[in-house]
Parts: structure tokens; sequence; C-alpha cells
């Protein structure tokens, strides 16, 4: 089996024909991996923008890629699309977090009139292999590609990122680094119905309390200083999308507000818990009336 790790950079721009914006791709870059991990062959092209005529200035300072550069190339979608469909061949596409297959498709829907990619076989989201493959737990934040890297010890010149094949190359590392045979088939999906429901849902934060999806043993906190179940003092309230209340431990005689926030994804809900400190009202009390020093 083999994996062909791709990255794409791309530029957001409103198309008038269809009255939408677009997420236009300008580069393809990917490596093909045999089943040792080892490099075997790698893919690089630009892409000459059909639908704007102008790079986002963003994107001109993240990539350093110039619309004359892109227009040099005269590639067009199409002639790259089917160059990459080749070097893909059965072989198991990956990516670094969902966001380039989306973009993938969205291209391709918007070129071909198809919102299913009729070439790709199995998909792995290498982020979310690599969290689980590190022990990464931080549910509020995904794991940036350069910060599994140096996690992982991992070289890589700074400037050299956002350019899709360096960006596809040190995804390869931290696969390499991070590889499980087992692990992994449990993050190769299909690509079939269900998968483009899942691929395509998008997560969102459950704001009422009566959501069935909310599971209400999880609204407590811990004390962080003793580890003892803290007491809830006030009604939970809706705030920023978290759900909040006052929580008081009664061994360290601590106050603090507990923060809990649902995300419902495809399969499943994410709670993410977060605490901020209360100051006691008799500690404000003492601070006012200490007399003032002078100089």
């Amino acid at each position: 089996m083999e994996y062909i790790i791709l990255d794409l950079e791309f530029n957001g721009t409103y198309s008038k024909h269809r009255h939408k914006f677009v997420n236009e791709i300008i580069e393809f870059g990917a490596v093909k991996c045999d089943e040792q991990l080892n490099i075997i062959e790698i893919f690089s092209e630009l892409v000459k923008p059909q639908i704007s005529k102008k790079l986002n200035s963003h994107v001109s300072a993240l990539t350093h890629i110039t619309i004359d550069e892109l227009k040099k190339s005269n590639n067009s979608f199409s002639h790259v699309m089917s160059k990459f469909r080749k070097f893909l061949g059965d072989g198991v596409l990956m990516t670094w977090s969902n966001s380039d297959v989306l973009v993938l498709i969205e291209n391709y829907k918007y070129f071909y009139g198809n919102d299913k990619l009729p070439f790709m076989k199995y998909y792995v989201n290498l982020q979310k292999y690599c969290e689980r493959a590190i022990g990464y737990s931080d549910k509020a934040r995904q794991l940036g590609l350069s910060a599994c890297a140096e996690m992982l010890g991992i070289t890589f010149e700074e400037n050299s990122l956002h350019r899709a094949y360096n960006d596809a190359e040190l995804t390869a590392a931290c696969f390499k680094a991070l590889y499980d045979k087992e692990l992994l088939q449990q993050y190769i999906y299909t690509c079939d119905d269900d998968f483009y429901r899942r691929v395509n849902f998008k997560n969102y934060n459950i704001c009422d309390l009566k959501n069935p999806n909310i599971n209400r043993h999880e609204m407590y906190f811990n004390c962080e200083k003793c580890g003892r179940r803290a007491l809830r003092r006030s009604k939970w309230r809706l705030k920023n999308r978290s759900f909040r209340a006052n929580f008081r431990c009664l061994r360290c005689r601590r106050d603090f507000e507990g923060r809990i926030t649902f995300k419902q994804c495809y399969d499943h809900v994410n709670v993410s818990k977060k605490t901020a400190e209360i100051e006691r009202k008799d500690k404000k009390k003492r601070k006012s009336a200490e007399p003032k020093t002078t100089s």
C-alpha cells in the first residue's frame, strides 16, 4: 500500500459566475511513500487561477507566490488534476486536517460539477492520527503541523512553511515518526457516501442545555489544587457558547467559575472544560482597607 500526502495552497476569491466565495487552489504539493514510509516520488505543480486574476495579499505574503509565477505555469486546474489522479493511483490520500480535502472537493465541484472525488478510494486525516499517536489531549485547540514537528524534534526552516511541497514533506516526516500500523487502521476511511457526510459535516457548539446529546454527568468540576469534587453554587448560564456556573471547593475554600463547552461532531460530542478564579469579597475589602503608602 502506498501513502500519498497532499498539501494545497489556495486563494480566497469571489466567483461572479457562481455568486459565492471560492477557495481556488493555486498549488499542489504531494509526496508518495511506500510501506516503509520512504518517499519514492514527489508531485509539485502551480495552478493558474481561472476564477480570479489577483492574489489575496495575505496569501502572497504567506506563500511568497506571485501572480506572475502562476500565469507562467499556464497550468489549468483540470490539467493538474489529471496529473494528480495518476500520481495518486490506488494509494491512500492523506492531508493534515481535513481542510485541504474539503478545498479539493470544492474545486472539483466547481470545475467538474461533481461533489465527490471519484478517484479517491481511501483517506486519512493525519492531524487526528498524530494527535492520538502523540497523546495530544487539548480539545479546545487542534495540533498544528509545525507544533507537532517541534514536539517530535523534527527540524525545519520556518520560512519554508506554507509552500505545498514543503508542508507535505514535513507532514510525511511527522507521520513516519509516529507510525503505528494498528493505530493507523482506525483512521483509514473508505470514501463512500458516509465518508462524504462525515467530511462535510460542520461541527457546532451546543447552546441548549436541553439538547439530548449533552451528557449532564459531565457537568462537574474538581478542584485543581486538591482534586476533590467542587460544589456548584449557581445555576448554569450560557455565555460565549460555553455553559458557566460558580463553584467552591469546601476543603480549600477556593471559589472559581467553571466553563464547559459541548461541540457536536459528526458521530460524537467533544467536551472541554476551563476554570477561572473568583476573587472572594472579603479579600477585596481587605485590599481596599489597606492604607496607601506615600513616598
